[in-house]
């Protein structure tokens, strides 16, 4: 095999590979061949199928098969060889021409950039550090009883709090007509968790059991919904349903629910001190890394291969659409 390598701009490589004919064609036979002796056709005993035959319904997958696996075998050896730290995967694309009783190929692909880092002797890092304190933990309390909150109906006449949970029908008009997404019925959500816009919630906020109320509200410049943003809407809601949050108690019971071995204040604190300082912990090898990586990337010179920029793109857009 014959190797060629040329340097097309900063990354790009060219390779250029050639493969015997008889090599190819012998494998392609030796595959037939044995695809001949299970192979199935109608009118034929398994193993009896004229290899004519055989090489005339599969010959072509065959050597695609066979062009495939040499082809590929060649590059790895080739870039091997000539020591190239290929990023991404080449572009193979037969030559125009080839030599008498060759098969040439052109393979074109980026390799990894050579990394040059300046003098770091006056580089300096900020290294970021960071305690669980007591503040942490009894936020951490907080939220813990929150998503253990159970709810009770309150009073007919009583008006809508913070921390209440709701139910309304509401429907909102921009200039006198509807608009997607403006109108619900039966729409829970707990008043004051920002579920809902701040001029939302405070229009619901004192209303009281099948009370109806109209108001403006001006959505921001920023929404999520560029059909409505920066515009300003009427709303006419209705309180349909409101009920009053039940915090658990910080005892031994709420240690218990949580699956603490110690079922105690103490053990439940103790148990959210060692999760908050390995969490902070594995946090802070993150961050004090990022930062070192950006203090040398300020002070290298490299190109990047598109075949690697790429690949990073399609695997963020497969993630942002496994999470949507």
């Amino acid at each position: 095999m014959a190797v060629t390598v040329e340097t097309l701009e900063k990354l790009e490589r060219k390779i250029t590979l050639t493969l015997p004919v008889g090599a190819i064609q012998t494998e392609v036979d030796s595959r037939l061949r044995k695809l001949a002796r299970t192979v199935k056709m109608d009118g034929f005993r398994p193993g009896k199928v004229p290899m004519n035959v055989v090489a005339q319904r599969y010959g072509y997958s065959v050597h695609y098969e066979v062009m495939n696996d040499k082809v590929g075998q060649a590059f790895a050896t080739a870039a091997n060889e000539a020591e190239l730290r290929v990023a991404g995967q080449p572009r193979i694309t037969e030559s125009e021409t080839s030599p008498e009783g060759q098969m040439a190929f052109d393979a074109i692909f980026e390799v990894f950039p050579e990394v040059k880092i300046a003098d770091l002797s006056n580089a300096s890092l900020e290294k970021i550090h960071a305690e669980v304190t007591e503040a942490a933990i009894d936020k951490t309390v907080e939220i813990l009883r929150k998503q253990r909150r159970t709810f009770a109906l309150r009073p007919k006449d009583a008006g809508v709090q913070s921390t209440d949970r709701v139910a309304v029908d509401f429907e909102g008009k921009i200039d006198g007509e509807p608009f997607p997404g403006g109108k619900a019925e039966d729409f829970q959500f707990i008043v004051g968790d920002g579920q809902m816009l701040g001029e939302f919630e405070e229009a619901v906020r004192g209303m009281k059991l099948g009370e109806s109320k109209t108001f403006q509200l001006a959505f921001p410049a920023d929404y999520h919904g560029q059909d409505v943003a920066g515009k300003t809407a009427d709303f006419l809601v209705t309180l349909k349903k409101v009920e009053s949050a039940n915090l658990p108690e910080v005892d031994g019971a709420l240690a218990k629910s949580l699956g603490i071995a110690e079922a105690s204040v103490e053990g439940l604190r103790s148990d959210i001190r060692k999760n908050l300082e390995r969490e902070v912990k594995y946090r802070l090898l993150a961050r004090n890394k990022q930062i070192a990586m950006e203090s040398l990337l300020t002070q290298a010179v490299l190109d990047l291969p598109k075949s690697s920029v790429q690949a990073e793109l399609d695997r963020l857009i497969e993630s942002a659409r496994a999470d949507l």
